[in-house]
């Protein structure tokens, strides 16, 4: 009897060794203890034994970008339109084509709510339109100056020397109009900077 009694007990104490040791080994997956404990004395959770698993933090674009309110909307950016209008000639019919073409095309952009700029460039015998005592269109340029701000007017530095010099005197130039070096000059600058060219 006493060596059936040892006998079970041997088995009962293997039974629990390794149910004792296939826990220790199911717990040793996931955590190990460390050598600091808390204040009850049990051992902290370290770093387990699997991968970690990272996830990617998600952030909604309009909780970063809310939409703007219909009064906080930026406007578009407009293009600007430009346009060159020559005058060359000393002819009246001419130079009023010339205002009448900037004045048509600084309403049609006006009523668009586009921006353009437009200069109307004389030189040569054109010069007159812009002369003080000889043009026959100031005082239509006095109004565009004033009610037009995107229409300017600039006459050729080398026709008013010549005519210096051919008259004798000054020639005076409308205040409205600025005196560049040289006419055709400008032509091209503005033309290589992509302004639209007319000759009316």
């Amino acid at each position: 009897m006493s060596t059936f009694r040892h006998t079970v007990r041997a088995i009962v104490l293997g039974a629990v060794t390794l149910l004792f040791a296939a826990s220790l080994a199911q717990a040793g997956r996931y955590w190990v203890p460390t050598a600091s404990d808390d204040a009850m004395g049990q051992p902290r959770m370290a770093a387990t034994t699997h991968k970690a698993t990272t996830y990617r933090k998600t952030t909604y674009r309009n909780k970063e970008h809310p939409p703007l309110s219909a009064n906080a909307r930026l406007e578009p950016e407009t293009k600007t339109h430009r346009l060159i209008l020559q005058v060359n000639t000393n002819d009246p019919a001419a130079m009023n084509l010339a205002l009448n073409n900037a004045s048509n095309v600084a309403q049609y952009y006006k009523d668009l709510g586009e921006k353009v700029k437009i200069e109307v460039i004389t030189f040569g015998p054109g010069l007159h339109m812009l002369r003080e005592d000889t043009s026959p269109v100031k005082s239509r340029i006095e109004e565009m100056a004033l009610s037009t701000p995107e229409v300017s007017f600039k006459a050729c530095g080398n026709t008013q020397e010549k005519m210096h010099n051919a008259e004798k005197k000054d020639i005076p130039i409308v205040p409205q109009a600025e005196v560049v070096k040289s006419g055709v000059v400008r032509v091209m600058e503005l033309q290589e900077k992509g302004w639209s060219y007319v000759k009316p």
